[in-house]
């Protein structure tokens, strides 16, 4: 885009995934807007790096659980508060909310209705439970930009403008990770059969999920001789967790606990039984056979089987459009299911598995940084 006006972009991110998302759409608007570009709103270390000087640490938005953020609210409310003042004051080209959107579709409403033109980086499930929320999305956003294609759809047919700018993940992870690479980096044997597990990131998954996968994984060792189990966690207090999980229930296991390095993990892995989320994304782009599973406490589930709409919950399977992997939640998520799905896996060819693996990863793998940077920048010029 060329012009020789100065341009001010807004653009606020709440925790690490979307420092890294506004990073790279920070980068590719400078490499696309021939003038100057100037950055203001909330972000990390990495969006600083790009030239934003942070309203406010970014630390102060990423809160999880209710009990947190109740804790927090009167110093987020204030926040909130004087960053949509500040920016009211500062007349930006356009607000660019990444991620964040309990937060940040307010501020974006609120300038919307300012008459500042809004982008917001990253759909919430809206698609997947309380499709009602897509009123509130129309009140506070001019554009929404979407990591799966079928969110693209989605906004169509709600009449909301949007551009499908691919996954970050497909641009920064190879589908062509060597097994053998993996585990030469990890130290494990080249020569035996690895199963990757992967419970959860937070105490209260692996508190629900650990045991499950331990039993799972036991039976499967018993029955195949040259199995080993291999388990990254993303930190030392939850592996601490996790082997005091596997001695009290597993003791018997032949297992090695890795801290971080999980993507390494995967790829040194022949297969996975991990819980749903954004790791079954991970997993499909790394191109390893799959089983995903997930528990809810009880409640929460009561809530979500009421309100989830989607045809499956593993992203695979939403962005194939068919139940390409197994996924097994709550009751269906037991040992003797798990164990039978995993042991199939061992048994059958998965090159046509692996196959549509690579085919969605290429479909995902589209640029989403320059994609992003050219829907905001032509946003901005529809403007002028």
């Amino acid at each position: 885009m060329n012009s020789s006006k100065s341009l001010t972009v807004a653009i606020v991110a709440g925790e690490h995934s979307g420092d890294l998302l506004g990073a790279g759409l920070m980068r590719s608007i400078k490499q696309q807007y021939q003038g100057d570009v100037q950055f203001i709103g909330v972000g990390g270390p990495l969006m600083q790096e790009q030239g934003l000087a942070s309203f406010f640490p970014m630390d102060d938005l990423a809160i999880m659980g209710i009990a947190e953020v109740v804790k927090h609210l009167p110093k987020l409310l204030k926040h909130r508060r004087q960053l949509v003042a500040y920016l009211k004051q500062q007349q930006p080209d356009v607000m660019v909310g990444i991620d964040a959107p309990d937060f940040n579709l307010t501020v974006e409403k609120r300038l919307r209705k300012a008459g500042i033109k809004t982008v917001h980086y990253v759909s919430p499930s809206v698609w997947a439970w309380r499709e009602g929320r897509i009123k509130g999305i129309k009140k506070a956003v001019d554009h929404m930009l979407c990591l799966l294609p079928f969110e693209k759809q989605f906004y169509d047919k709600h009449h909301l403008d949007a551009t499908f700018v691919g996954h970050p993940l497909a641009d920064e992870i190879s589908g062509e990770w060597s097994k053998t690479a993996a585990r030469n980096e990890l130290n494990l044997a080249t020569d035996k059969m690895y199963l990757g597990l992967l419970p959860g990131s937070r105490a209260g998954e692996i508190e629900r999920m650990a045991p499950l996968f331990l039993h799972v994984a036991a039976q499967l060792q018993h029955d195949n001789n040259n199995l080993s189990i291999v388990a990254p966690m993303v930190s030392q207090a939850r592996a601490d967790q996790f082997i005091a999980i596997q001695q009290r229930c597993c003791p018997e296991l032949d297992i090695t606990v890795k801290v971080g390095q999980s993507r390494q993990t995967m790829a040194a892995s022949d297969y996975l039984l991990l819980t749903s989320g954004t790791v079954a994304l991970e997993a499909m782009l790394i191109s390893r056979p799959m089983v995903v599973a997930y528990k809810f406490n009880w409640l929460s589930y009561q809530l979500i089987k009421r309100l989830f709409k989607a045809p499956f919950f593993s992203l695979p399977n939403l962005l194939a459009g068919d139940k390409i992997v197994p996924e097994l939640a709550q009751d269906e998520a037991n040992a003797n299911q798990l164990q039978q799905q995993l042991q199939r896996l061992i048994d059958e060819d998965n090159k046509p598995l692996l196959e549509r693996f690579r085919a969605l990863h290429q479909q995902l793998k589209v640029d989403a940084s320059e994609r992003g940077a050219a829907a905001v920048l032509s946003l901005v010029s529809s403007e002028k």
